[in-house]
C-alpha cells in the first residue's frame, strides 16, 4: 500500500482561525491538535481542534507544495475550499479516525 501525505485545514469555529498544515499520518497529526499535545503551539493558542478540510497526495513533495500555495491564498478563498467540501465546518476527524 502507498503511503499517502495530506494537506489539512484545523479551526475553531465556522468562519473563525484556519490553519493549514501538511502531515503523512492525518489521524495521528489531528489527534495531536485535538489533544493540544504542543502547548505553545499556534492551534493550541487558539483552540484549532476541528478538522475542517483535509486532501490526499501521491507524494510529501505535492503535498508542501499545495500547503505553501494554500498559505498564500487570501482567507476568503480557504473559506470558499472549505465550504465547497464542508459547507457547515463540521468536525471531520470521525473520518480520519478511521484511517
Amino acid at each position: 500500500m502507498a503511503k499517502s501525505f495530506f494537506v489539512y485545514m484545523m479551526s475553531n469555529a465556522r468562519h473563525g482561525t484556519i490553519y493549514v498544515g501538511v502531515t503523512s499520518d492525518l489521524r495521528a497529526r489531528v489527534w495531536q491538535h485535538k489533544t493540544h499535545a504542543f502547548e505553545d503551539s499556534f492551534t493550541a493558542r487558539y483552540d484549532l481542534s476541528c478538522l475542517v478540510w483535509f486532501e490526499a497526495h501521491e507524494s510529501a513533495e505535492a503535498a508542501i507544495v499545495r500547503e505553501k500555495r494554500l498559505k498564500e491564498w487570501r482567507r476568503g478563498w480557504k473559506v470558499d475550499l472549505i465550504e465547497e467540501a464542508n459547507p457547515r465546518w463540521d468536525d471531520l476527524w470521525e473520518q480520519v479516525a478511521s484511517f
